[in-house]
């Protein structure tokens, strides 16, 4: 099995907590627009788990 070391997972971290922030934020604002940021929250979750 190979494993590929030049990952960027902590720019992904960064990426999701980001994403996180501006889901409590729009879930503040406009509380039903909320679903619009989920795709950047699972699929920045997943690139810095490495699942992608």
């Amino acid at each position: 099995m190979t494993t590929t070391t030049n990952r960027r997972t902590g720019l992904y971290w960064l990426f999701f907590f980001i994403s996180v922030a501006a889901f409590f934020v729009v879930y503040a604002v406009g509380g039903g627009y909320c679903s619009l940021v989920l795709p950047f929250v699972l699929t920045s979750f997943a690139l810095a788990l490495d699942l992608m």
